[in-house]
C-alpha cells in the first residue's frame, strides 16, 4: 500500500467525505454492489521481498490508519500466479467521492506524516509500481453483487478489444450472460478501463470467491454454458472472439487481510481472518556508512 500518499493519498479510500462505499453499501440481501469507480494500485514486489517481509511492511499503514481511528478502507491482495505483486482495491461512488477523499486526509498532518514514513521503508521491496483507474459496467456484468467480505479469492482477467470491434465485444458479452444466466451461482463484474497506461479498449472482469473450489466447479458450469449456447451459439462465440480481443489475460489473486484496512463489521463478520496478529515493526540494524 506504498501508494497510500500516492494520487493525493487516492489510495486512502472511502473516507466519510466518500460515502462509505466499502462500508456502507450493501443491498437487502447482505451483498455488496460493485464500485462504480475503482481504483487499483499495484504493487511488483523484489525477488525475496515478498510474504512476512512485505506483510511487515504493510502492516505500518494499516497501524497508521488504526491510530488515526480512520474511516477510510481498503483491502490488498498477493498475487498467486503471474509476476509477483500486490494489488490494493480502492472503491468510490463517484469521482468526486475520490477527490473529497483525497482533500480529507492530506487535511490530517499526523496521519500524512505516518504514510509518508510508512512509503519510503515500504519503497525499498518493490521494484515498481502503478496504478489506474476503472469504471463499472453493469450491462457487461452477471450478478455482481456478493458478499465480499466472505471472499478468499479473486480471479481477475483483462481483455484488449481490437479498436472499432466494441459492437462485437458488446454481442460476445452478451452470449456469455446468456449461457452462464442460469448456472448456479455463476457471477462476474466488468470494469472498462479509463485512466493509467495503455487502457483504451481494455476491460477487467473480477471473479471473487469464497475458495478454489470454485475453480474446480467452473471447469463443470463450461459444460452447462455450452450446452445452453447449442453448435450455432458456440460458432458465433468464436467467430466474435476473433474478431474482437486482441489479447487477454487472467491471474488469481489471495486476499490478504495483513494489507488491509477494513471497516469493524468485516471485522466482527470473520475476526479469526480480518483481525490477525500485526506483524511486528522490522528492528533496527546498525547504521551503516552512506554509500
Amino acid at each position: 500500500m506504498k501508494k497510500l500518499i500516492g494520487l493525493s493519498l487516492g489510495m486512502c479510500l472511502l473516507s466519510t467525505c466518500s460515502g462509505l462505499v466499502l462500508a456502507q453499501a450493501v443491498n437487502a440481501d447482505g451483498t455488496n454492489p460493485p464500485p462504480k469507480v475503482l481504483v487499483i494500485q499495484r504493487e511488483f514486489v523484489k525477488p525475496g521481498k515478498t510474504g512476512m517481509v512485505h506483510d511487515r511492511s504493510e502492516s505500518a499503514f494499516v497501524r497508521a490508519m488504526v491510530d488515526a481511528k480512520s474511516q477510510s478502507y481498503y483491502f490488498g491482495m498477493t498475487s498467486l500466479s503471474g509476476q509477483s505483486r500486490a494489488l490494493f482495491f480502492v472503491p468510490y461512488d463517484s469521482f468526486e467521492a475520490w477527490e473529497k477523499d483525497n482533500q480529507s486526509i492530506e487535511h490530517n498532518a499526523t496521519l500524512s506524516a505516518a504514510l509518508d514514513h510508512a512509503t519510503a521503508a515500504d519503497g525499498d521491496l518493490l521494484s515498481s509500481y502503478d496504478s489506474s483507474v476503472w469504471t463499472f459496467n453493469p450491462e457487461q456484468s452477471l450478478n455482481a453483487s456478493v458478499k465480499i467480505a466472505e471472499m478468499r479469492y479473486m480471479e481477475l482477467t483483462t481483455f484488449k478489444v481490437r479498436p472499432g470491434h466494441r459492437r462485437e465485444w458488446g454481442e460476445l458479452v452478451k452470449l456469455y450472460q446468456q449461457g452462464y444466466e442460469k448456472v448456479p451461482n455463476a457471477h462476474w463484474a466488468t470494469f472498462e478501463g479509463m485512466y493509467g497506461g495503455d487502457l483504451g479498449g481494455v476491460y477487467l472482469v473480477a471473479i471473487p470467491m469464497r475458495s478454489m473450489s470454485e475453480i474446480d466447479q467452473s471447469m463443470s458450469d463450461s459444460k452447462q454454458f455450452e450446452a445452453a449456447l447449442g453448435e450455432s451459439g458456440l460458432k458465433r462465440l468464436g467467430e466474435l472472439t476473433a474478431a474482437c480481443v486482441e489479447s487477454e489475460a487472467t491471474n488469481l489473486f489471495l486476499f490478504n487481510p495483513k494489507m488491509s484496512y477494513v471497516p469493524e463489521a468485516w471485522v466482527k463478520a470473520d475476526p479469526g481472518f480480518w483481525k490477525p496478529k500485526m506483524a511486528a515493526p522490522a528492528k533496527k540494524e546498525a547504521a551503516k556508512p552512506v554509500q
